[in-house]
């Protein structure tokens, strides 16, 4: 499986692991589009979906990402269309997760929050290691600030669509559950999954570089 280091531009027609990540999400997205439990809701749920996998496409002979980050964004998009698909705020595993933990709210939308950092912090790293030509660290230290910045862009989207949309559409979007430290909590958990994905990435990064130096002695 290729990374930010080995990929390689592949035109779309010889990349198999992508035409496959790329049917398995039609599957998942049919699914979460097939009689949600808030159309509304989920059609302003996937407004960014749209764009971001337009951009994707359009983009896609200007930059082909690598196996691994393509493989972290499916997944991503596959839990947030979960998500979707359930208003967030009655999903399932969230509800498990109530019970389980002795919440007040279905906490599902913290763990995708999470998931935004942790997952899509990679790509945004091969972005600025392959176009912006950023060091390794240096790379992994911007993406963490950036994916903060995402996701209080994000929340700002949020704030607004829900200020001109109706009180229930309004508040399904928002997911706010009662929570008044809902939008700086979603936040923090999109930061504290970035820190963790970039420190990984550094701890594997640091190891194979220790091992090529001892390769070479």
């Amino acid at each position: 499986m290729t990374t930010a280091s080995s990929a390689k531009a592949v035109p779309f027609r010889y990349n198999r692991p992508l035409q496959v990540l790329c049917a398995a999400f039609g599957v998942v997205f049919a699914a979460s589009a097939y009689h949600p439990i808030m159309a509304e809701d989920w059609w302003l749920e996937n407004g960014l979906v749209f764009l971001f996998v337009a951009a994707l496409a359009l983009t896609y002979k200007r930059l082909v990402f690598s196996e691994v980050s393509y493989l972290l964004i499916a997944v991503y998009l596959a839990m947030h269309e979960w998500g979707a698909h359930y208003k967030y705020a009655i999903v399932p595993f969230g509800e498990w997760m109530k019970q389980v933990f002795h919440t007040n709210r279905n906490d599902y939308d913290r763990v995708v929050h999470f998931a935004f950092g942790a997952l899509l912090a990679y790509p945004q790293r091969e972005i600025l290691m392959r176009k912006a030509r950023l060091a390794s660290n240096w790379a992994a230290g911007l993406s963490v600030i950036l994916i903060l910045g995402y996701g209080a862009a994000y929340e700002i989207i949020e704030a607004v669509a829900a200020w001109y949309l109706s009180p229930d559409a309004g508040e399904a979007f928002l997911g706010l559950q009662g929570d008044p430290w809902d939008t700086h909590k979603d936040m923090v958990m999109a930061l504290a999954g970035a820190a963790v994905a970039m420190s990984i990435v550094w701890l594997l990064t640091r190891r194979r570089g220790e091992s090529v130096m001892e390769s070479r002695l």
